[in-house]
């Protein structure tokens, strides 16, 4: 197709601010087409994003439309859904979300789509492995947001103990993008040298305990997290048009488990190229594990 065209659906903070950050960056997309249940809010937003044109970095067409449009995206970004209340947990969301997903699933495929679609609703992992099931795409055409955000505020905590660059950082968190998610720190390093080394325990014990849980506290505090996740959206987006070849931890199928979940994988134009073969400490395994578990009990909960 190679349109550069993207479908956001769900007009919500989320998807909105996805719009946002995509107009305002040097950004391969095209054209992004906005719907929502709501009809008359996805319109507005087109609205007043067209508003800012005239002097945003980038010439995107911005239209809001329906599931028909979908047929010549590139790529199809879920947002939609229910959102997480304080108090709530991203599983408290789960069958709320995927009665949701299925009819949108159904009525973009029905639209000839044959893009890929980037997930982004919550519990995220969860809904990616059902977008691949209701779509019927191969699994390297589905992908979650991931623990790109996770990983993305992991090293921000750990660049301000640092005194450094978070850009100069690199370390992921994966697994769950949730609860049982965690920091792979053997693999963490900054110029080369291990942050183990530059770090002791308790400060590393304490930026993964902030990492997890910073999301609630955003939320508590104004409600909603919306920046974060759509600056990293629009990253993604970009490494699939660009063909970038990035390593971005995207929740991708393991074939392994059969779940999807945040881990380091080479992002192209074709969605997943590969999952990379980390090899993690034995610790580090244990929390996978963990956190796959929770995966597949929260799908075999699931009533479809």
């Amino acid at each position: 197709m190679d349109n550069n065209k993207v479908m956001i659906v769900g007009t919500g903070n989320v998807g909105a601010s996805i719009a946002f950050a995509l107009m305002n960056q040097r950004t391969a997309v095209n054209e992004i087409v906005l719907t929502d249940i709501i009809a008359k809010d996805a319109e507005g937003e087109a609205m007043d994003l067209r508003d800012a044109l005239s002097v945003a970095p980038s010439y995107i067409k911005i239209s809001n439309g329906t599931y028909k449009d979908a047929r010549d995206c590139d790529v199809v970004v879920i947002t939609a859904g229910a959102p997480q209340k304080p108090g709530e947990t991203r599983m408290d969301l789960l069958n709320k979300n995927v009665n949701i997903l299925k009819g949108m699933v159904e009525q973009i495929m029905d639209s000839g789509f044959n893009g890929i679609f980037l997930v982004v609703t919550n519990p995220m992992d969860v809904l990616t492995y059902f977008t691949m099931k209701f779509s019927g795409l191969p699994a390297e055409k589905v992908i979650g947001s991931g623990t790109v955000l996770d990983s993305a505020r992991l090293k921000t905590r750990i660049a301000s103990y640092l005194n450094i660059n978070p850009k100069s950082v690199h370390a992921y968190q994966i697994g769950e993008h949730g609860d049982t998610e965690f920091t792979i720190w053997s693999k963490a390093d900054v110029g080369g040298q291990k942050v183990e080394e530059l770090l002791s325990a308790d400060i590393r014990k304490g930026i993964s305990e902030f990492v997890k849980n910073e999301a609630y506290d955003i939320i508590e505090k104004k409600g909603a997290t919306y920046y974060g996740i759509a600056t990293c959206v629009a990253q993604i987006l970009n490494c699939i048009l660009n063909d970038e070849m990035r390593v971005l931890p995207v929740s991708s199928f393991d074939n392994y488990t059969g779940t999807y979940f945040g881990f380091p994988t080479v992002v192209g134009r074709e969605g997943v190229i590969r999952r990379l073969d980390v090899k993690l400490t034995e610790k580090e395994g244990i929390q996978l594990q963990k956190s796959i578990n929770a995966l597949k009990k929260a799908i075999s909960s699931v009533k479809i």
